[in-house]
C-alpha cells in the first residue's frame, strides 16, 4: 500500500491510497491517514487504486470517517475502486461513509 498525499489548501488534502488495504498494511497506513484527519479540515480520499480491501482496511477507513466527525472535520471518498464498492455494498455501509460511490472511467 502507498500513499500520496496532496495539499489542495492549507485545510484541504487529497490522499490517494494505492493497492491493498488489509490487515497486512493498516499499521503502517494508520498513523498518515489518522494525522491527516486531524491536521486538515477536509480529507479527500480517492481510493480508486485500491486493489483489495479487507475488514482491516475497512476499520481503519471507518476511524478515519468517525475522528473526522469528532473533531468537526470531514472526510470524503472521492473515487472508489471496484474492490471497494463490492465491500461497501456487500457490508451495506454507503450511508456511513455518506459519498455518492463513484467509479473510475475506464478506457476504451
Amino acid at each position: 500500500m502507498a500513499i500520496e498525499k496532496e495539499d489542495l489548501s492549507t485545510t484541504t488534502t487529497r490522499l490517494r491510497l494505492y493497492g491493498a488495504c488489509t490487515v497486512y498494511e493498516v499499521a503502517a497506513m494508520r498513523p498518515d491517514l489518522l494525522a491527516a484527519v486531524q491536521d486538515f479540515q477536509r480529507v479527500e480520499m480517492d481510493l480508486s487504486q485500491v486493489d483489495d480491501l479487507d475488514t482491516a482496511g475497512l476499520q481503519l477507513l471507518m476511524v478515519c470517517k468517525q475522528e473526522s466527525r469528532r473533531l468537526g472535520h470531514e472526510m470524503s471518498i472521492v473515487a472508489h475502486s471496484n474492490a471497494v464498492v463490492g465491500v461497501f455494498e456487500f457490508l451495506n455501509l454507503a450511508a456511513f461513509f455518506g459519498d455518492p460511490l463513484v467509479l473510475p472511467a475506464t478506457g476504451g
